[in-house]
């Protein structure tokens, strides 16, 4: 009978769940799914992180090159983000070109790096106006199950705190770069972007880290990245509902409060894995 009426009326179906406080999955309005993270799945990547929220899985390789610097930032590497939503990942989604979710995805992702500084660019650069990194960062996702950006932000910093890069030198007589392959540095990782995501229900009624279903019902979603200082670093609304003042505290507040989670998880799983 549940099942049914959840089929004819969804809506109305999570209304009555949310009136009592809580969610047909047992969560609280304010409670994330099961969060893990494993770093280092993808031995042919420069860094990597796969992390399950919940049933949405999304994997990240980061793939580090050299490259020219640009001529108006001589002294700067380059960040290149890239989300991919593949068929595979749900029925939602088709092959060929990327859709305009998974593009609106990597335009928030790119935002993220900017607007935190996770890395600052003139750490990649190896040789003024010659020679710097280029990373480039491709976010898959295998299992989709809503709250996209969440999960490929956490993947994105972990993967980041994966990556080993060679020593590399300029041959003063020949020009010409020399890397030395067993001698790998960590990058360094200035802050600590992490995305809280809100679906908006009735207008009115917040409930953190929604489901696939969860997203199509709700009038509207937010989401929120702060790094370790309690900045907020951007603040991403796709339309839908308003949101009050107070509303947007609340979610700042309770963002803040998930950063400290997830740094922990990050840094409980990189404690665990024996230097290379």
């Amino acid at each position: 009978m549940a099942t049914a009426f959840k089929t004819v009326e969804p809506l109305e179906y999570y209304r009555r769940f949310l009136k009592e406080n809580c969610r047909p999955d047992g969560r609280e309005l304010g409670e994330f799914r099961a969060t893990t993270v494993n770093i280092g799945s993808i031995t042919t990547a420069d860094g990597s992180a796969l992390v399950k929220l919940g049933n949405t899985t999304v994997i990240c390789g980061v793939k580090a090159e050299l490259a020219a610097p640009a001529v108006d930032s001589a002294n700067k590497g380059y960040i290149v983000p890239n989300v991919e939503l593949p068929s595979l990942c749900s029925t939602r989604f088709r092959s060929g070109p990327p859709g305009e979710e998974a593009q609106a995805a990597s335009q928030f992702i790119a935002d993220v790096i900017e607007n935190s500084q996770i890395i600052a660019k003139e750490d990649l650069c190896i040789a003024n106006g010659k020679l710097a990194w280029v990373l480039y960062c491709d976010i898959i996702c295998l299992d989709y199950d809503g709250n996209i950006l969440d999960a490929s932000a956490f993947a994105l910093l972990a993967a980041l705190k994966n990556v080993q890069l060679p020593s590399v030198a300029i041959n003063e007589e020949t020009g010409l770069s020399e890397v030395n392959l067993k001698q790998k540095n960590p990058l360094i990782i200035r802050k600590h972007p992490v995305a809280t995501s809100f679906a908006i229900f009735d207008d009115t009624l917040l409930i953190v880290d929604p489901t696939a279903e969860e997203e199509d019902l709700a009038t509207g979603t937010v989401t929120i990245v702060t790094d370790d200082e309690g900045r907020l670093c951007s603040v991403h609304k796709p339309g839908g509902s308003p949101l009050t003042g107070a509303k947007l505290q609340d979610c700042i507040t309770r963002a803040i409060t998930r950063h400290k989670e997830v740094k922990k998880l990050i840094d409980k799983v990189i404690k665990s894995i024996k230097p290379k």
